[in-house]
């Protein structure tokens, strides 16, 4: 049987942004949430109908869902780290939580926001751990938080599983999203044994020929940004160096390095435009802004 790669945008949201009981699971196994807060039922939000902010970018995400208790869920994949995707994060979490409530209502109607990202690459190379959580601490007691926003990052190629002694269903839904692709010949017998992994591999097992189209497009879209990313980042870094040896070392690597990520992102646009891609997805993909994408 084949099967094709749930990290997939349009696989990822067919599998958790039209199946509210794999949503569910998969939202329980990968927050650590108390055993009476677990999400039970989930509304579907689309962020285009959602309030928004006067002057400020808009927010796109893969899956974007409410509970009974009205807490917010955001959850992204990412298929490559960019410098400014922790800060795109925080804005798209931000923008749920301060739109929860009109000018004069009570702050106390505020209901949490959890940020769940999905990344297929490695940020943290101080780390051995592929799970990180963000949240608004004392650094003296870490203990002492102001609730509201919480924030997740899970490095997909750092996950090893070891034993299911860990959270049983957070290590089958990453073993989920690192082990099912178009190679995939045998599959883990405890994916298929279980309900809620085994209709997801279902799901990866057929597109109709529009969604065939768009998973190649996108897979073609991702591999060009990366060989845009590691051409044009080595050439930024090189024209930051050469500036560097004038203005010191440590400026010249800074330099270089933003200038490559600007240029990378300028000719994944470029590339993306040419394809006639819509403009949310040349935004989401390349980091730039809908004014940056029409001077290109």
């Amino acid at each position: 049987m084949k099967y094709y790669d749930p990290r997939a945008d349009i696989l990822f949201k067919k599998i958790f942004g039209r199946n509210e009981d794999l949503t569910i699971s998969f939202l329980n196994a990968m927050l650590p949430l108390e055993d009476d807060g677990l999400v039970k039922t989930i509304k579907y939000l689309q962020p285009e109908v959602l309030p928004v902010i006067p002057d400020l970018k808009d927010s796109i995400v893969d899956v974007l869902c409410v509970d009974v208790k009205g807490r917010t869920f955001v959850v992204e994949m990412q298929m490559f780290w960019t410098s400014y995707f922790k800060q795109r994060i925080l804005f798209n979490a931000a923008k749920m939580y301060v739109t929860q409530i009109e000018r004069g209502e009570n702050y106390d109607a505020l209901m949490p926001v959890y940020g769940l990202n999905l990344v297929n690459d490695i940020f943290d190379t101080t780390s051995e751990d592929y799970y990180h959580r963000y949240t608004m601490c004392e650094p003296s007691n870490p203990d002492k938080t102001i609730d509201g926003i919480e924030l997740f990052f899970f490095e997909l190629p750092k996950f090893k599983p070891k034993t299911f002694s860990q959270k049983k269903m957070q290590v089958l839904w990453l073993k989920f999203l690192t082990e099912i692709n178009e190679k995939t010949i045998d599959v883990d017998p405890e994916l298929l044994e279980n309900p809620e992994i085994s209709k997801a591999l279902d799901i990866c097992t057929y597109l109709t020929q529009e969604e065939l189209l768009g998973y190649d497009r996108y897979w073609d879209a991702i591999s060009t940004a990366k060989t845009l990313a590691s051409g044009k980042y080595k050439d930024g870094l090189d024209a930051g160096l050469a500036k560097g040896r004038a203005e010191g070392r440590a400026e010249g690597e800074k330099l270089g390095i933003e200038k490559g990520e600007k240029q990378k992102a300028i000719e994944m646009a470029r590339m993306m435009k040419a394809d006639n891609e819509p403009l949310e997805k040349i935004m989401r993909y390349s980091g730039l802004t809908s004014d940056e994408i029409q001077k290109i």
